[in-house]
């Protein structure tokens, strides 16, 4: 038997993914350009999007938002 950590994703950093490809999708930009962006950490043995990285992505998502609503 292997001593090599197994670790799963959790549904928020799936959800995230998901997120990416969408907004990949949205803006013509290249999905694994969104993908390589996103930064994860460990908790309780899960891969979980790092809360950092996400108040950034809320506040980019925001302003894109923003700007789209003024034109």
């Amino acid at each position: 038997m292997s001593n090599e950590q197994v670790l799963k994703l959790h549904d928020t950093a799936i959800a995230q993914i998901v997120r990416l490809i969408q907004l990949g999708i949205l803006t013509g930009t290249d999905v694994s350009d969104q993908l390589r962006t996103m930064e994860c950490k460990l908790s309780d043995g899960s891969i979980v999007p790092n809360p950092e990285y996400m108040e950034v992505f809320e506040s980019n998502l925001q302003a894109m938002q923003d700007a789209v609503s003024e034109d």
